[in-house]
């Protein structure tokens, strides 16, 4: 007795559940890899420029101007998004507080969430979506109408001319901007607790001031650092590498603003877990919350 094997054909496998699967497995593969040659390709951006900001800063005509956009102009949506976020974090917690008889002790506990983490990670996410997009977009519009090249043929570097300055702009104001938002954000909580919702003042203030230490404040300002040079390195690279067109010109600073805040999470959890071991080291009687 003859037993015949049925292999499948294409008409087969089209449509079926195993083609779903292939195409799935496609298409994750597809993306995984269009992000390691974006990674690879903002890495080797990156390097590009540190070689030119190691070797020869712009000139100050060139970084004035860079300044001004991403510090002076950010400023007012900056310290709006921080005193909004102290006070809804008020709204938030006060009613969990009350039951437990802990009103005073609000303060400590939105100060801290301020100064570390949602402070420096939502003031960088405004400004991603702010100078990063803004970035791509002028870059962008610069590639399509071909300026760049003609800073090319008249001899200039691009990278140096363009890039550098917006580079030294978010290097330097964005961990300003952050403390900017910290501070208006434990303003508005203190006010609003305070005066909206008569906590008292001395113990909600000493409280604050009990808990919350100068290492917390630095931990704040030190992740802007990284988050202000990604901001730069991505919108740049973004708008040097623009599509044609003026579809291009909005895809790169979409793409920007997205890539942007999706590396703005994850150096923040590298780097909080980076900081509270370095801070158990240097202080191993510190009280451990796990």
């Amino acid at each position: 007795m003859n037993s015949q094997i049925s292999i499948p054909n294409d008409q087969t496998l089209s449509g079926g559940p195993l083609q779903v699967v292939v195409d799935w497995i496609a298409d994750l593969g597809g993306l995984v890899v269009d992000w390691l040659v974006a990674l690879g390709d903002i890495g080797l951006f990156a390097l590009r420029t540190a070689g030119w900001l190691f070797t020869r800063l712009p000139r100050k005509e060139t970084i004035l101007p860079s300044f001004y956009q991403i510090g002076v102009l950010s400023l007012p949506v900056v310290a709006l998004t921080g005193t909004f976020i102290g006070m809804v974090l008020v709204v938030q917690s006060y009613t969990q507080f009350r039951a437990m008889n802990m009103e005073t002790q609000l303060g400590a506990v939105i100060n801290m969430s301020l100064v570390r983490e949602l402070g420096p990670v939502l003031a960088a996410t405004m400004l991603a979506g702010r100078v990063g997009s803004s970035m791509a977009a002028e870059l962008g519009t610069m590639r399509v109408t071909e300026q760049i090249d003609a800073l090319t043929s008249m001899g200039a570097n691009p990278i140096h001319y363009l890039v550098v300055p917006r580079l030294l702009g978010c290097l330097v104001l964005i961990p300003t901007l952050v403390i900017v938002a910290d501070f208006m954000g434990v303003a508005g909580a203190a006010f609003y607790a305070i005066y909206l919702l008569g906590i008292d003042a001395h113990h909600y203030l000493q409280n604050s001031r009990d808990f919350v230490g100068n290492f917390d404040l630095f931990v704040g300002v030190f992740k802007s650092l990284f988050f202000g040079v990604a901001i730069a390195l991505i919108g740049c690279h973004r708008g040097f590498n623009c599509d044609p067109g003026a579809e291009g010109v909005g895809r790169a600073a979409t793409s920007a603003f997205v890539l942007s805040f999706v590396i703005i999470l994850l150096l923040d959890l590298m780097l909080g877990i980076t900081l509270d071991a370095v801070y158990y080291m240097i202080w191993p009687e510190a009280p451990r919350l796990f």
